[in-house]
């Protein structure tokens, strides 16, 4: 279960630090791997070796251990060693930046006075193997263990965010910048690239050579929070950087539709990147949908196995409406928007379809922008809100018919399935329920549950009922993962899900049985975590569990990363990809079949 709240990061003691070297190469902290570590013995510095990840079990509570001495290095990106100015800004944008950058310096100087939390403490949020890695051109006919199955003809993708530069005051992981990890695989050989998403955010911060754009959760807190937020406008309003084409990182979710991948994070459009034929990423630009969609999209949108279409939300926390729903024809036609009515502004970042129906979470983990006045997060759990579940028709002209169902104290950051059984007026939900429901973002001394949950929406009653699909005795911490994906939105049997363990590390998966909560585990082997596992079904299976399982580990012992590929009928490896760098614990991933590169746009 999640680790004990009597720990502490070992970063956050003041002996030992892993510090970013400057290089004269780059210039970027994306750049080229540099690493250093030194640990003070009385007057003395000494360079010395630690197991970095091993010191990071948790992002949310913080386990102490004792730094322990190894041979391996942490890799880490350089940091450039100065800003750069523009070359086409004017004498008074230059002076207007010096000016602002002495701004920033003071208010940064006021930050380190006072300690900051572990939920956006950088020491803790990316320390060891959740470090940032530089770019990877393709490595082609990398080394495998054991035989690629026949059917892996495509690219497996998983996004993750990987700050380009050394963060200068707070940060949350889910801030880093985007960064897209790709295996081709190609009649049983495999190549390996890895790329940043070039949003509109990086390719401004990167010409000027430091971060500039405000970091939603790591930084836009209390009173420094309002007044980095009144220094980037002022950026703006002097033409330093453009914020009118979005600020997202694109980090999240992945999706391929209508002939194209996607990467997102829910406070942008996503963003087009293709996979050129030697397996290397390049990102095409920020995407609209041809001019149709004008709102920001959501990292989980639900792509209908059957009838091909894309389902999405878009939340705003400012101005009403605060949720919008909208779907897209095979073809990428955008429905009109449609509202629904929530009193506030609330975090929705999964959801869930069924063959006729989306369901809305709206829960209890909400935004209140006046919080960082009184020297808050915005992000808080509202203790007086019932959460509960909107059902409404896929196909709805408006938000009038949503049919709402309370469901107490359940937070589901994820959703992994959703069903109709019409014989008992029900809709089924499975989904893990987080405990508190705000940890992820606010410190708290409470241990962390996640339980995979199966909820019942009474659509006749208005009713509710929920229950724990595994037995207590057995249970595990479960988040992020799939069930297969040519059953979303209809009865599937099994799970796949992560076992987040030490959370927020990921020591394996379960495949589980959703009705009777039988449980197989994998683990990904001694000192070795990994991230979202994705089930990949073979064509034409015959058996729901026909098909194989994909997923990149981190050797923490010989700092080396691999990918895994275990067979999801008998939950043994059939293959092991050895990957040419380290890839940090990430995000979410989809894989590409041949056929579909093939006819990208």
């Amino acid at each position: 279960m999640a680790t004990s709240s009597n720990y502490t990061h070992p970063f956050t003691n003041n002996n030992t630090r892993t510090k970013f070297l400057t290089s004269s190469k780059d210039g970027v902290f994306g750049s080229s791997p540099v690493s250093v570590t030194v640990k003070k013995q009385g007057n003395q510095t000494r360079q010395n070796s630690i197991r970095s990840a091993l010191q990071t079990p948790s992002i949310l509570q913080v386990p102490k251990q004792t730094p322990r001495k190894t041979s391996k290095t942490i890799e880490l990106p350089s940091l450039s060693p100065s800003p750069k100015v523009p070359q086409n800004w004017n004498l008074l944008q230059k002076l207007a930046s010096i000016a602002l950058d002495a701004i920033e310096d003071r208010i940064k100087d006021n930050e380190k006075l006072h300690p900051l939390p572990k939920t956006v403490d950088p020491d803790v949020q990316i320390a060891g193997n959740f470090s940032p890695v530089p770019e990877q051109p393709v490595r082609h006919s990398l080394p495998v263990a054991g035989k690629i199955p026949e059917h892996f003809n495509g690219v497996y993708l998983r996004n993750g965010a990987n700050p380009l530069f050394e963060p200068t005051s707070g940060h949350h992981l889910f801030d880093g910048d985007g960064m897209i990890y790709a295996v081709k695989f190609d009649n049983g050989s495999a190549s390996y690239a890895c790329r940043h998403t070039e949003t509109h955010r990086l390719v401004q911060e990167r010409a000027i050579g430091k971060p500039v754009f405000p970091k939603a959760i790591g930084e836009l807190h209390g009173h420094s929070g309002i007044a980095k937020l009144l220094l980037f406008y002022a950026r703006g309003l002097c033409g330093l950087v453009d914020h009118n084409n979005g600020i997202g990182v694109a980090n999240a979710g992945l999706v391929y539709f209508n002939n194209r991948l996607l990467a997102m994070s829910e406070d942008d459009l996503p963003y087009h990147v293709r996979v050129t034929p030697s397996g290397d990423l390049k990102t095409a630009g920020r995407y609209n949908f041809n001019g149709q969609l004008e709102s920001t999209m959501i990292a989980h949108p639900k792509l209908d196995p059957v009838s091909g279409e894309l389902f999405a939300l878009s939340y705003d926390v400012i101005k009403k409406p605060y949720l919008k729903y909208f779907w897209f024809s095979p073809d990428g036609k955008k429905s009109d928007d449609v509202e629904i009515d929530l009193e506030k502004p609330t975090m929705v970042h999964d959801f869930a379809i069924t063959e006729n129906y989306v369901v809305v979470p709206d829960h209890q983990v909400v935004f209140k922008m006046s919080e960082m006045v009184t020297g808050g997060s915005p992000v808080v759990y509202d203790k007086e809100k019932v959460s509960r579940f909107g059902v409404l028709d896929k196909y709805a002209k408006n938000g009038s018919g949503i049919k709402w169902v309370e469901v107490p104290d359940c937070f589901c950051f994820h959703l992994w399935n959703a069903w109709e059984e019409p014989e008992s007026d029900e809709v089924v939900v499975i989904g893990s329920c987080m405990t508190p429901a705000d940890s992820i973002f606010n410190e708290c001394n409470e241990e962390l549950k996640s339980v995979l949950s199966e909820i019942r929406l009474n659509l006749k009653t208005g009713k509710s009922t929920r229950r724990a699909i595994i037995s207590p005795e057995n249970d595990v911490n479960l988040e992020a993962g799939m069930v297969n994906k040519n059953l979303l939105g209809r009865k599937s049997k099994y799970a796949y899900l992560a076992i987040a363990e030490p959370w927020p590390k990921v020591s394996g998966f379960a495949k589980v049985d959703l009705s009777t909560g039988e449980t197989k585990k994998f683990i990904y082997g001694d000192e070795k975590y990994g991230g979202e596992p994705l089930y990949l079904p073979r064509d034409n299976a015959s058996d729901e569990d026909d098909g194989h399982i994909l997923a990149f580990v981190h050797d923490e012992k010989a700092w080396k990363s691999e990918l895994q590929i275990v067979n999801a009928k008998t939950m043994k490896l059939e293959a092991t990809v050895m990957l040419p760098s380290r890839v940090p614990y990430g995000f979410h991933g989809t894989f590409i079949p041949a056929r579909d590169l093939a006819s990208q746009a």
